[in-house]
């Protein structure tokens, strides 16, 4: 039996949200009392944690941060399967639901008003498992976009590290900026879209004009700065002011991904953060945006522990 889970309740302005925690099944409670092997499950059976690194993987533990419309187990069950691993290489880990997703109480609310959520996530993680010192926390998406967001508001001096998939930094102008170099790039080179352009098959320039307006109307805007500061403005000062360390990770196949790199590119509040000492980037060439496969979902798995590993040790 390699990782132990228990389902719990956490209170978020008296609203319930349900996580479970995962924690290796060699992990004893401060208190003294083992978990039940009644609660343990296999997930790779004969694997064992190494007895040197149990205390100093213990102490660093995992909260999982899930993007929306998601709930607590993912996309092809992408979070259960990442908490289970690391539970099984000694890494505690929690997920949970946000007020008003999966089976969480309230009303729904968009990714950059969970600060509240995150909170009562990181009180409740190191509440039931004593041997959490200190947390990374893992989003993928706009999770990723509101770990960053929560830091900026926060300062939260409990977080370490960082690992951020795909971030979300959507807007007009980098949508529209994304489409035109990514899609209508790669169609120019093909031979179909020219025979259906010239047959008259294809109405692509009132879509492409629309793309560009959009593009060139949103980066004026942008540039005059008007109004307050974007959640894309917020996420910046959450990494530049940020001690610990942070685990970029990019799908090649995702236009998220695409679009974030073009953002960061052209605007000046990200100047530099991508390229910091205390940055890791690892781009998963093949990967689609949720990491569909089991070879591209354990890629990030591996990428993740090495790096958690790294962590430790330091």
């Amino acid at each position: 039996m390699s990782f132990v889970e228990e389902a719990v309740l956490l209170d978020c302005a008296g609203e319930a949200l349900p996580a479970i925690v995962t924690w290796p099944a060699r992990v004893h409670v401060e208190s003294g009392r083992q978990r039940s092997g009644a609660l343990a499950a296999a997930a790779k059976p004969g694997v064992a944690i190494p007895a040197a690194a149990d205390r100093r993987r213990a102490a660093c533990g995992v909260l999982i941060v899930v993007g929306g419309p998601q709930y607590r187990v993912g996309s092809h069950r992408q979070f259960l399967l990442l908490a289970r691993r690391l539970a099984t290489e000694g890494y505690p880990a929690m997920r949970f639901d946000y007020r008003g997703m999966g089976d969480g109480g309230g009303p729904a609310r968009p990714f950059d008003q969970v600060a509240d959520d995150i909170g009562a996530a990181l009180d409740a993680f190191q509440r039931h498992c004593p041997t959490v010192q200190r947390v990374v926390l893992w989003g993928l998406c706009d999770a990723a976009s509101a770990s960053l967001l929560y830091l900026e508001a926060s300062g939260d001096e409990r977080i370490a590290g960082l690992v951020v998939l795909n971030p979300w930094v959507r807007s007009e102008a980098s949508l529209a900026q994304t489409q035109i170099k990514h899609y209508y790039g790669q169609r120019l080179l093909e031979r179909e879209f020219w025979s259906k352009l010239f047959s008259g098959r294809l109405a692509i320039m009132p879509s492409l004009r629309a793309l560009l307006r959009a593009a060139v109307s949103a980066r004026r805007g942008h540039l005059t700065g008007a109004g307050s500061r974007s959640f894309q403005e917020r996420m910046a000062a959450g990494w530049r002011h940020f001690p610990g360390s942070l685990l970029l990770v990019l799908s090649g196949q995702d236009y998220t991904a695409k679009e974030f790199l073009e953002f960061v590119r052209a605007d000046p509040a990200w100047t530099g953060l991508t390229e910091a000492a205390n940055v890791q980037r690892v781009d998963l060439v093949d990967a689609d945006h949720t990491l569909s496969s089991k070879i591209w979902r354990e890629q990030a798995e591996d990428t993740t522990l090495a790096w958690l590993d790294k962590l430790t040790a330091a």
